[in-house]
């Protein structure tokens, strides 16, 4: 019987931190411990556990797999450091909300995310900020979802992921020189490096694997016009003429693609937020996320200098609780 191949699949790793709400299970953890906490989700194992921040996300995305029935093109699976026994709840609740997700690791209390490159993954989510920035400091792709889950409209059948450039698409080389030099260097900077690419960030494959989607999407376009087209991607970066003409060229020179881009030059991005509604928004800058975690799904990818722990404000106050058993 031929083994089941991940290599030419879309992989997403996720914490049960991330893909349900875990506020009143983390409380019994932090105020009763360990044991306490095991007897909690026992007597709860039917209780099905409410959506969390990637919820909506992590649904749509399954949801994609109906263009390759046989052959699935999304995989999502469970990273969790719950132990088998109380992993069942995580389980059981996956089965509740029909979501299509039957592969798991349970680590019992250790952190799971070494395992991301055996599993090919390209993203791994997580309300447990050590193991983020474990994982990313080992350059793995992973981000630590942040604020309060937002109602998931089921009617709505769309997918939008928006991505920040610097630190999440490309490296953070531009941003440190911003940092150290100012605005007028950087974009001189930029401006005389238009044609030059970045070095590709943590999750310049996670969106390479979503353009395979598109492609897949827009094949089934030619099939059948009726078929309408569910997956838009966005860059909404702070950057502005001129400096947006090497992060264009740099998508383009890695083989990667976006539907929209907003070059917003300093505007609050949540003003865009609530008016494009993604998903899911990745960002390296808490800054930033603290705006649209209010009514966005977000994602702080902790990469680069401004994210190392001895830099000032490098967490950040929207975190939800951090479950030590995501």
């Amino acid at each position: 019987m031929a083994g089941y191949e991940l290599q030419n699949r879309l992989v997403v790793g996720i914490a049960s931190s991330a893909l349900f709400d875990l506020t009143e299970a983390d409380a019994v953890f932090r105020d009763q411990g360990q044991q306490a906490y095991r007897s909690y989700q026992e007597q709860h194992v039917d209780d099905t556990l409410h959506k969390g921040v990637a919820f909506p996300f992590i649904r749509r995305l399954l949801s994609l797999n109906d263009l390759s029935p046989e052959d699935p093109l999304v995989e999502v699976i469970i990273l969790s450091r719950n132990d088998p026994d109380t992993g069942l709840r995580v389980m059981r609740s996956i089965e509740a909300h029909e979501l299509p997700i039957s592969r798991a690791v349970f680590m019992q209390g250790r952190s799971p995310y070494r395992f991301m490159p055996a599993l090919n993954m390209s993203l791994f989510l997580s309300a447990h900020e050590d193991d983020v920035r474990e994982a990313v400091a080992l350059g793995l792709p992973a981000g630590r979802v942040l604020g309060p889950a937002v109602p998931d409209e089921e009617d709505d059948q769309d997918l939008r992921i928006a991505f920040d450039f610097d630190g999440v698409l490309a490296d953070d080389a531009s941003e440190q020189l911003y940092q150290a030099q100012g605005i007028e260097d950087f974009r001189f900077h930029e401006a005389a490096n238009a044609a030059t690419p970045h070095d590709p960030g943590p999750l310049r494959d996670f969106l390479a694997g979503v353009n395979r989607l598109q492609r897949r999407e827009q094949e089934r376009r030619a099939e059948d016009a009726d078929y309408k087209i569910r997956v838009h991607v966005s860059l909404v970066t702070a950057r502005s003429a001129p400096t947006h003409e090497r992060p264009v060229r740099s998508l383009k020179n890695w083989g990667v693609a976006v539907n929209d881009a907003f070059f917003l030059g300093g505007i609050d991005k949540s003003t865009i937020m609530e008016v494009l509604r993604p998903h899911i928004f990745f960002d390296d800058q808490v800054g930033h996320l603290n705006g649209t975690a209010r009514s966005t799904p977000s994602v702080h990818i902790p990469f680069g200098k401004l994210n190392e722990p001895d830099r000032p404000g490098h967490g950040g106050q929207c975190s939800q609780s951090e479950n030590s058993r995501s």
